[in-house]
Formats: structure tokens, C-alpha cells, sequence
């Protein structure tokens, strides 16, 4: 039987962990190795990405820099979330504030000590990263529209790292990137709906409180739309292999979820909804080995002659 001290540990520990949300960041670092085998270097054999230890340490510092920007989001939030989330706020704070913002300095130390083994680009490129991740935090979310789009391309910004390692700059990667970052957008929109009432409470100045639920799902409505443009790019002029297959079924998912949007007014709706949208987003992580499906078959055959 474990100890109370024991017992408290734990439930801290169980808490910084629902902090940085740990259990996205393994799903970021799959989305980042994915990526550079089949989209950003698809030139390279897959075990030299993998055994790349500069590539290694970007992936590492982005998970670190993700996990300190969630503290931070956390440590602005924490009263909002007192009405959105009562019962991850409850499992949150029991770790202090003085606690979380020892971690995402610590976190951040790292950060800038670990990218500079790499390059000083990497340390300049990172250094902005959680500037800019403090500084939406701190300020930008609270304001309606810059608010949005700044957490959608923070959202996609660990992948422009990748991007840059490899200097990989083809059309087709930007197809990727913008589909990805209409979702992520869609995403933050539903959040705004689903958050409400924390919002008001708190004077954040967010699409429906400032202009109303209709004007939302309108710009929703719009930016789902304007998602066909993106896949069109992908499936009819660039080659994505048998990917076309979740894009397609993106489109058809998109379509229900419009129709369903359009007739929610509730909480538990709107995160139905946004629920539907981390799985398209999860989906096409591991959907991105459709791409090429060959690469794990070669990959297991190279498994089998060791």
C-alpha cells in the first residue's frame, strides 16, 4: 500500500501531466517523424530519419516547448477553466502556480540548450516559438479572430521546424500545411462556442461573444467549405498516394458535421463537435503512411534481417 505522501506524489505527478497534456505529444512526435519519412524527405530511407540525432533533438525540443506552452496556457487559464473545465481544473491545481512556472522556465532552459546544439537557427527559431506561445497566452487569445489564427499556426508551427532542417520547400508540403491549418482554425472556433460562458465571465473577447453564436458558425461554415481547395490541390495535382482515401472521407465527415453544427446551441454539442475534429486531425497522422505504404513494408523486412 502506498503511502499518503506517496499518494500525493502521484496525483501531482498524474496532474503536471494532465498540465502539458502529455498524451497529445506523443501523437506531435509521431505527426513529425511521419512527416519527414513520407512528406518533407521522402528522398531519404526511412531508418536515416529515424536515426538522425539532429532530427532527434528538434522533435525532443518541440515536445518540450508544446508541453511549457500548455503550462503557460494553463497558468492564464486557470481561472476560465474553473467554469469550462471544473473537473480537469480540480485534477490541475493540484500543482501550484509557483510549481507550473518553475517547470515551463526549466522546460524552456532546455529548450534553448538543447537547440543550440544544433543550430543557431534552431535556438533563434525556438526562441521565438515560445515567445510567441507566452505572448498568445498572455494576450492574443483574449481577442477575437487574431486569436484564432494564432493558435492554429502555433499549432502547426512544430512541423515548419521539420520543414526547415530539411529545406524542403515543395507545393505539395503547403497543401498539407494549409489543410492541416483550416482544421486546427475550425477547431479553435468550436472551442470559442464551447467556451462561453468562461469567456464572459473572464472579458475574453471571442468571435460569438463579440459578434454572436450565428456569425461563428457562419465563418465555420466557410472555413470548412474552403477545405475542398486544399484537398482538391492534393489529390488532383499533386501525388498522395492512397491518402486521397482520408481526404475523401474528410470531406464526407465535414459534411455531417456542418449539418449537425447548424443545429447545435449546447456545450455538450460543441464538444461533440470539437471531438470530431481531433479525430480527423489524429486520423490523418496515421493516414499520412498511405502516402507510401511500402516504406513499412521494406521497413519490416529490414527488421527481419537484423
Amino acid at each position: 500500500m502506498l503511502s499518503r505522501k506517496h499518494k500525493l506524489l502521484a496525483l501531482k505527478f498524474i496532474s503536471l501531466f494532465s498540465v502539458v497534456r502529455g498524451y497529445n505529444i506523443p501523437i506531435i512526435v509521431l505527426a513529425q517523424y511521419l512527416s519527414a519519412i513520407f512528406i518533407l524527405a521522402p528522398e531519404k530511407r526511412a531508418l536515416s530519419i529515424l536515426l538522425d540525432f539532429d532530427l532527434f533533438i528538434i522533435v525532443f525540443v518541440s515536445s518540450l516547448t508544446i508541453a511549457s506552452g500548455y503550462i503557460i496556457n494553463n497558468f492564464y487559464d486557470s481561472k476560465k477553466d474553473l467554469i469550462n473545465r471544473p473537473n480537469k481544473s480540480m485534477l490541475d491545481r493540484l500543482v501550484s502556480q509557483k510549481t507550473k512556472l518553475y517547470v515551463y522556465f526549466t522546460l524552456n532552459f532546455i529548450v534553448a540548450l538543447l537547440a543550440i546544439i544544433v543550430s543557431w537557427r534552431a535556438f533563434l527559431y525556438f526562441s521565438v516559438y515560445i515567445f510567441l506561445i507566452w505572448y498568445y497566452s498572455h494576450r492574443i487569445k483574449k481577442y477575437p479572430i487574431i486569436g484564432n489564427l494564432t493558435a492554429a499556426l502555433l499549432a502547426v508551427l512544430p512541423f515548419f521546424a521539420i520543414l526547415l532542417y530539411y529545406k524542403n520547400f515543395y507545393e505539395v508540403i503547403f497543401g498539407h500545411a494549409i489543410f492541416l491549418f483550416l482544421l486546427l482554425l475550425i477547431r479553435e472556433m468550436i472551442k470559442d462556442l464551447e467556451n462561453i460562458k468562461g469567456d464572459l465571465a473572464n472579458d475574453y473577447k471571442t468571435i460569438p461573444i463579440v459578434y454572436g453564436e450565428e456569425i461563428s458558425k457562419k465563418i465555420i461554415t466557410f472555413l470548412t467549405i474552403s477545405t475542398v481547395i486544399p484537398v482538391y490541390v492534393l489529390i488532383e495535382i499533386f501525388d498522395v498516394g492512397y491518402m486521397d482515401i482520408y481526404f475523401y472521407s474528410c470531406l464526407i465527415i465535414l459534411i455531417f458535421f456542418l449539418l449537425y453544427l447548424w443545429k447545435s446551441n449546447t456545450k455538450e454539442q460543441y464538444v461533440l463537435l470539437h471531438n470530431v475534429l481531433k479525430f480527423l486531425i489524429v486520423a490523418g497522422v496515421f493516414c499520412i503512411v498511405l502516402i507510401n505504404p511500402s516504406v513499412l513494408w521494406h521497413g519490416e523486412k529490414l527488421l527481419r534481417s537484423f
